[in-house]
């Protein structure tokens, strides 16, 4: 009885995980398939921290080492039948990556210069947005200053291309996430391009401030994401690690979960979070 249902509901709607890592290093494609298996069809797939690809950075134009590898998969992953989209940047916590080995100043610099690159690519339709934000652990005055400044710069090139900005942070709450607002209002940009990754299920509060989040889809978050309303994105952060298998989210997590919840909430609200939003943030379309 389960299969017949799961293969009429993945027909009726989209379903999309909103921020995913895929590495050919690690399951790569197979992740993908699992994913659609299951009954996803649409991915943002985010460029992985440069280290993690083994990319010991020097100069910006390294960068294009990650970009290029993340634009090649989402080729790749499109050419299966999934639709996919590719966001761009430098993680934050490169910054302590490379003051092991240079200065804040030279650090700083690298990264903004890293951004402009990956701006670079969204401008060619490469990407569909920027990746920044700063580091989810503790660091000092100084290190926390450069890294706000280095996601100010995304703001301004986003508002200049016009494109979402992902970011990376520690972990929110509603004062949190003022002062990430209130940095992105310096810079212009529009709040409801501000896309926060990793977001816990503050629909309302994200509302009240103009964020928009990406709730991690982990066990009881979108059931209370769902009962504040439906302006929020669903997604895993699967690393697609070969250290790390599974983590953060596996890749078959939002399909299944989606598909479950359908049964308490219906269809409709779900066109909303894995379709229309989608579409409205990202300036993307999401057909089946």
């Amino acid at each position: 009885m389960i299969k017949p249902i799961l293969y009429i509901m993945t027909a009726q709607f989209p379903i999309t995980d909103e921020h995913i890592h895929i590495d050919p290093r690690a399951k790569g494609l197979r992740a993908v398939r699992e994913f659609k298996n299951a009954g996803g069809t649409h991915m943002i797939v985010v460029s992985k921290p440069s280290w993690t690809l083994g990319v010991n950075v020097s100069t910006a134009e390294d960068y294009r080492i990650v970009f290029d590898e993340t634009v090649e998969i989402v080729k790749q992953i499109n050419e299966m039948g999934v639709g996919a989209y590719s966001v761009l940047g430098v993680h934050p916590a490169e910054i302590s990556k490379l003051t092991e080995r240079m200065s804040l100043e030279e650090a700083s610099s690298l990264m903004k210069a890293g951004l402009d690159i990956a701006a670079g690519y969204v401008e060619k339709g490469l990407a569909v947005g920027l990746k920044s934000g700063r580091p989810h652990y503790p660091v000092s005055d100084e290190i926390w200053k450069a890294s706000n400044e280095i996601m100010s710069h995304a703001f301004d090139l986003g508002k200049d291309l016009g494109c979402v900005v992902q970011i990376h942070t520690e972990s929110v709450g509603e004062p949190e996430l003022r002062d990430i607002a209130s940095i992105a209002k310096k810079s212009g940009f529009p709040l409801g391009k501000v896309v926060k990754h990793y977001a816990p299920p503050l629909v309302d509060v994200c509302e009240k401030i103009g964020l928009f989040p990406g709730v991690l889809a982990g066990k009881g978050a979108i059931e209370k994401a769902l009962l504040q309303g439906s302006r929020f994105m669903m997604e895993t952060d699967y690393i697609d690690d070969p250290k790390r298998p599974g983590a953060v989210l596996g890749p078959k997590t939002i399909p299944r979960r989606t598909l479950k919840l359908v049964e308490d909430f219906g269809d409709d609200i779900f066109w909303k979070v894995h379709k229309e939003n989608v579409e409205e943030v990202y300036e993307v379309e999401i057909n089946l």
